[in-house]
């Protein structure tokens, strides 16, 4: 009996078809590299309030939110009700988002991007 390479690997093939551990391409291409596929995540709203240690809405504060990956960073000022707010906020890169006044910081926090929420609302608190 002749070795025929060609109808052996035909039928590697189609038993790893059956048993679903052969890889598959988008279009339906056998044995085709497999193109990692960008998800559009979109952006969020990032918002929340700026308190003082006695949870009084602080107005006038700065609130910042930073880049992890770039370092470039975006400030508001809070509203009289202490109130702020980033619209068009990357869903894919995550951030440091922090307020100050008068010598006072919040804590850090991060706004992932393993967070699905579109609207991330937060407290900040001056200590």
């Amino acid at each position: 009996m002749k070795f025929c390479r060609t109808s052996w690997m035909t039928g590697v093939v189609l038993a790893a078809l059956g048993t679903g551990l052969a890889p598959m391409a988008p279009r339906g291409g056998l044995l085709e590299p497999q193109v990692a596929q960008a998800q559009n995540l979109g952006q969020r709203i990032v918002k929340g309030a700026v308190v003082d240690a006695n949870s009084v809405p602080v107005a006038g504060a700065t609130v910042f939110i930073k880049q992890q990956k770039t370092k470039g960073v975006r400030s508001y000022t809070s509203t009289a009700n202490g109130r702020f707010q980033f619209a068009q906020v990357n869903m894919a890169e995550d951030y440091d988002l922090w307020a100050e006044k008068d010598g006072k910081k919040s804590a850090v926090k991060t706004v992932s991007s393993w967070d699905s929420r579109k609207e991330f609302e937060v407290e900040l608190k001056l200590k």
